[in-house]
C-alpha cells in the first residue's frame, strides 16, 4: 500500500492513495491549523470503527440477516502526555434488523476484533482497551 501526502496550506495536508482518492487532514487552531478537516488521530479512530463496521456488515450479510440500519457512537480516552496514544475506546453499536438478534451482533463483533479487523488489532496491540456494547432493535 502506498500513499502520497502534500502540504495544502498552514497545517492542512492532502493524502492521496494509489487510486487518486484524497483524504484531507488538518489541526486545531492552537497549533496553526484551521479545523478544516479531521485531525490524524480522529481519522485513525474513525478508521478503526469503520473497519469494525464493515466486518459486521459482511458477517451479518453472510448469515443472511437483513440490516435496516447500523450506527455506532464512540468515546475514547488518550494518554495525557506525549505521545498521546489512545488508551481506551468504547463503541456502542445499534443495529436495526427484523431477523438479527443481540447474539448475532455480539458474535460479529467478536469475530471482527479477534480475527478480521486489522485496525482494531493495531489499537489493541498498542495496549489500548477496546470495548463495545451491542443493542439490536427489531425493524
Amino acid at each position: 500500500m502506498n500513499v502520497h501526502l502534500k502540504l495544502d496550506r498552514n497545517m492542512r495536508l492532502i493524502a492521496t492513495n494509489a487510486l487518486g482518492q484524497e483524504t484531507p487532514f488538518d489541526a486545531t487552531p492552537d497549533i496553526g491549523g484551521e479545523n478544516s478537516a479531521p485531525t490524524p488521530m480522529q481519522v485513525l479512530l474513525q478508521s478503526m470503527v469503520a473497519c469494525t463496521m464493515m466486518d459486521i456488515l459482511s458477517i451479518l450479510r453472510k448469515r443472511r440477516k437483513q440490516i435496516d440500519d447500523l450506527q455506532v457512537e464512540v468515546s475514547s480516552t488518550r494518554a495525557e502526555s506525549h505521545p498521546k496514544v489512545f488508551t481506551h475506546v468504547t463503541m456502542n453499536f445499534h443495529l436495526t434488523s427484523p431477523d438479527a438478534d443481540s447474539e448475532d451482533l455480539t458474535r460479529a463483533l467478536e469475530l471482527s476484533h479477534k480475527n478480521y479487523c486489522s485496525a482494531s488489532a493495531m489499537f489493541q496491540r498498542s495496549g489500548c482497551t477496546v470495548e463495545w456494547t451491542a443493542v439490536v432493535e427489531k425493524g
